[in-house]
């Protein structure tokens, strides 16, 4: 009977055991420690039946506390089990965060085990991977801002030297120092305005207005730059309901979307602005007969100092940067595609008054 005892004893280890490693299979947490509430029910439970019918049968009382006490063991040890489990993944996402706020970026968290955790785990990896990009693009931002702040600062002085030395007058000099001058002003004004969109300082007062006359004047402001180009300049403008925008930063990202569309237009090539409505927004179109737009332009054209041309000439490339945010900041969006003319159609949503 001795042995009889012993075999219950091993048996209900063995549960507890097994039951531990299963318990560590469930999907979540949650159900995790529902089936381990379970388990420290059934085994104790176990244990007095299988006590009950060695008392029955041998009228021990050692050998039933010894069969009482493996059950409570093996409860124990189902709890250590389990309880090691996630205190071990909670220790590799707590590393992870450690990493992280030391200036590790490429750090990612464990993405295995029960669904908490691994929910959490995928939410940090990619909060790790925006702020990643972020810091990414900071550094793009700084030398590309360095790059275009160097090059008329450096043309300034070699001017102001060759005055200073006799080699030129001032009058030879003056324009294009001016010309320096106003270019570093405009990039440092376009700086200023995109700090203020990322801190959401951007100021403007948002009005009921129809879509129609602001298109109307953009079109009139480019018009003398689209016929000395030979391009031509076509409005089709569907009936829209009023719109609650700046009418004065919707003019200034038309404006940019028309100018860039000159830009990329050849001679004998159209430039049309189309107006749509939906339900809740009204859509503004900006569609050339250009060479076209890739997909990686078309995705990347509303960062900052990104051009399409590898050789950096032309502006800073921060002018679809600052019409995307004075677009979102109104409460729409901006994009770029393909035209059905082969060009490139850029299109920004207002909503509906």
């Amino acid at each position: 009977m001795i042995r009889l005892a012993l075999a219950v004893v091993a048996a209900t280890l063995a549960a507890g055991v097994l039951g531990a490693v299963l318990l560590r299979r469930l999907p979540t947490v949650r159900s995790q420690l529902a089936a381990f509430g379970l388990l420290a029910v059934v085994l104790p439970l176990g244990a007095v039946l299988a006590s009950g019918w060695v008392m029955f049968h041998m009228g021990a009382d050692l050998k039933i506390l010894a069969v009482a006490t493996a059950a409570a063991a093996s409860a124990v040890a189902v709890a250590l089990v389990l309880a090691a489990s996630i205190t071990r993944r909670v220790e590799h996402l707590s590393a992870a965060s450690v990493s992280l706020a030391g200036g590790d970026l490429s750090v990612r968290a464990p993405t295995d085990g029960p669904g908490e955790l691994a929910k959490l785990g995928h939410s940090f990896n990619a909060m790790a991977s925006e702020l990643e990009s972020l810091f990414d693009a900071r550094r793009e931002l700084v030398a590309a801002a360095s790059h275009d702040l160097r090059t008329p600062v450096a043309s300034i002085t070699a001017m102001l030297e060759a005055i200073e030395d006799g080699l030129a007058t001032t009058d030879e000099y003056l324009a294009p120092l001016q010309e320096h001058a106003r270019r570093l002003g405009a990039l440092v004004d376009d700086l200023f305005e995109l700090a203020r969109i990322d801190a959401g300082a951007l100021s403007h007062e948002l009005q009921v207005v129809a879509v129609a006359p602001l298109v109307a004047s953009c079109v009139r402001g480019v018009e003398a730059e689209a016929r000395a180009r030979g391009v031509t300049l076509d409005q089709r403008l569907a009936e829209t309901p009023p719109v609650r925008c700046s009418p004065d930063q919707v003019e200034r990202v038309l404006l940019n979307l028309l100018t860039n569309a000159l830009q990329h237009t050849p001679s004998d090539g159209s430039i049309a602005v189309l107006l749509d409505a939906a339900d809740d927004h009204v859509t503004v179109s900006v569609e050339d007969t250009g060479s076209g737009i890739t997909p990686d332009a078309a995705r990347r054209m509303f960062d900052r100092f990104w051009r399409s041309d590898p050789v950096r000439t032309g502006g800073a490339g921060l002018g679809l940067a600052i019409a995307r945010g004075l677009v979102e900041a109104q409460g729409g969006r901006i994009w770029a595609e393909g035209a059905a003319t082969g060009g490139a159609r850029v299109s920004f949503t207002l909503p509906v008054a």
